[in-house]
């Protein structure tokens, strides 16, 4: 697949892991709980842009958290 950035063939397929936290408004929400998520992760090899997709496991707990923080 080309890169979405620079459109090279050169890219790799890694996996991640990421704590998202739910601060919207500076440092208010700090003291609430991240969510762990382990994306795969698209890296471009040739500029470095990377895009990556969260399974729908973890996107359940992030779509609940924003409907409460928003």
């Amino acid at each position: 697949m080309a890169c979405r950035s620079c459109g090279s063939g050169n890219e790799a397929k890694f996996v991640a892991e990421m704590m998202i936290h739910f601060s919207f408004s500076g440092l208010k929400d700090l003291d609430k709980p991240g969510i762990p998520v382990f994306p795969k992760l698209a890296v471009c090899l040739a500029c470095g842009f990377a895009a990556f997709t969260i399974s729908e496991a973890a996107l359940r707990p992030l779509t609940e958290g924003t409907r409460h923080s928003v």
